[in-house]
């Protein structure tokens, strides 16, 4: 393969717990993702992201690992895992795993060793203080809610970034960095195609551990250390020692850079081969997403974007929702807007930018967030760490239910749904998380074989990208976005030599007219019956979307 392959990849991400269960204990498992690979294949992906699936307490649903060798049981063993990747391999399909480096868990055997001996070599394998006062060594904040230091029974406190069971790796440990590239490189000899790289930026820290001072006495939020200087040292010795070394794909969650580090991270010798986009990942902060202005906001967010990554020669992987969001179809649109149209609308707007698009589990469905009673519906770490957290500070907790039924992780966590039978199809036992109660509505038997659903043209979308008289515009052909558009219209052409695709998405409930100064050869892709034209116009209804061939 050529060494930039993944620019012509659909990635395809699966979230193990919710995705298929076999073994009937209504959690997914390797055997389940297995039995799926022909409906993934006819979709037309040519990667799968499997979410950790390593030795795990699941304390935050994988992130936390015990053991990087062994996977976790509940998925099923290592030959099953093995099974997969080489099955999956020969219908043409890549496996990426997540890679976890930050931190472990605190059943980590180095960590226990750690704990139990502070003379230990693993004692230098995380981060521990010892304060004269016996209070924590800074006002640091964890991302997961409170300090960001926990104690231990000889009085050292460790650092997490996330959970409190989540102990930071010690980075600066030349010993530490090798047991982990001894583990990629053990990954590597498997024949995966590459990683999903985790919480990447956090690996530098500030080694003077100073107190932050806030205008309001509260703690410092941890995040604002993301991409500290020094992190290219070790992110460069990583891609050496490990996938730099072969033709791998790597996409990093790299938040908190900026685009004057992205060719550092994403350009032609960066740390990855891309990271996530997430400039443009959300609407957040608007209070009516369909409004003109939301519109215009979120149009130009995507397009300063876009032209920034495409001018520094960087790549980057287009993603509308994932494990740790909410559904894209409730992000981006208000309820009375939601449909078979706008979710067909909404991926035609994001698959055809510079990029590699991923499709996250049930996004080809159109599925939606889930209904959430009570705090005691929710699994996530992060909500219940909150939750306490408003109740111990006198907060509104009525006001934070709300905020987390919009903005949980937990909605992109529901099992998908493959039929109208119990449980969705996904175990014929009660899941370890509720299934969405409209999968009786939206169901992927259901779509299978009508031309209107939305599955059916996700795989027109992943045939198009794909398609060998046009992948090569979408992966190398120049973005020149159309910032004066109509209101509500988000257009944009990908120009390659003589051939130009035109995306135009009228990203609205109304129908308008739209400019279109090139002739119209062909209609490469419609998620409606038809498409008006006339001389230089088209006549677009609401939330109708189209990809042209333009002369």
């Amino acid at each position: 393969m050529k060494q930039d392959w993944w620019k012509e990849a659909v990635v395809y991400q699966v979230y193990p717990q919710s995705f298929c269960d076999t073994n009937h204990d209504g959690i997914g498992d390797f055997n389940g993702i297995r039995s799926k690979l022909d409906y993934l294949k006819e979709l037309g992906v040519n990667l799968i992201w499997i979410n950790p699936c390593y030795q795990s307490p699941m304390v935050d649903n994988g992130y936390d690992i015990s053991d990087y060798y062994q996977v976790n049981p509940m998925f099923g063993t290592n030959e099953d895992l093995d099974a997969l990747i080489q099955e999956a391999k020969e219908k043409g399909i890549g496996v990426l795993l997540d890679l976890v480096v930050n931190d472990c868990s605190d059943e980590h055997p180095w960590f226990q060793k750690a704990v139990q001996d502070p003379e230990s070599e693993e004692a230098d394998y995380f981060i521990f203080k010892t304060t004269e006062d016996g209070q924590p060594p800074n006002n640091w904040r964890s991302n997961f809610g409170g300090p960001a230091w926990t104690q231990v029974p000889d009085g050292r406190w460790y650092l997490h970034t996330f959970d409190k069971r989540q102990p930071d790796f010690n980075w600066e440990n030349p010993d530490l960095r090798e047991k982990l590239y001894n583990m990629v490189n053990w990954w590597m000899d498997k024949g995966i195609a590459g990683f999903r790289v985790d919480a990447i930026t956090f690996i530098k820290k500030d080694l003077t551990f100073a107190s932050v001072p806030t205008p309001d006495g509260s703690l410092y939020q941890i995040e604002n250390y993301q991409n500290y200087p020094g992190i290219g040292e070790f992110l460069t010795e990583l891609r050496d020692r490990t996938y730099g070394k072969r033709n791998a794909m790597t996409v990093a969650e790299a938040v908190g850079v900026s685009m004057d580090y992205f060719p550092d991270y994403a350009g032609e010798n960066g740390y990855f081969s891309m990271i996530f986009d997430f400039n443009w990942y959300d609407m957040k902060g608007e209070a009516d997403k369909s409004s003109k202005e939301a519109v215009h906001r979120w149009r130009q967010k995507m397009f300063d974007s876009q032209e920034q990554i495409s001018s520094l020669g960087c790549w980057s992987g287009g993603v509308l929702e994932s494990h740790d969001e909410p559904r894209g179809i409730n992000k981006f649109l208000e309820p009375k807007d939601q449909s078979r149209t706008s979710a067909a609308c909404l991926g035609t707007i994001y698959f055809f930018l510079p990029g590699t698009p991923f499709i996250y589990q049930g996004q080809e469905l159109g599925m939606t967030n889930s209904v959430w009673n009570s705090i005691e519906d929710f699994k996530d770490v992060m909500v219940h760490n909150r939750y306490r957290e408003c109740v111990e500070n006198g907060g509104d907790t009525e006001a934070l239910l709300q905020e987390l039924r919009e903005y949980s992780r937990d909605n992109g966590r529901t099992p998908i749904q493959w039929d109208d039978s119990e449980y969705a199809g996904f175990s014929d036992t009660e899941p370890w998380i509720p299934v969405n109660p409209n999968y009786p509505q939206i169901n992927a038997a259901a779509q299978q074989g009508d031309p209107s659903s939305v599955l059916s043209y996700y795989k027109k979308l992943v045939a198009l990208r794909r398609d060998p008289k046009w992948k090569e515009v979408f992966s190398e052909g120049k973005f020149i976005p159309q910032r004066e558009a109509e209101d509500y219209l988000i257009a944009y052409r990908r120009v390659l030599e003589d051939k130009t695709a035109g995306i135009f998405c009228n990203f609205t409930g109304k129908a308008q007219t739209v400019r279109v100064s090139e002739e119209v050869e062909e209609i490469l892709l419609n998620n409606c019956d038809n498409l008006e034209q006339e001389a230089g116009t088209l006549t677009m209804a609401p939330y109708q979307a189209v990809v042209l061939s333009l002369k």
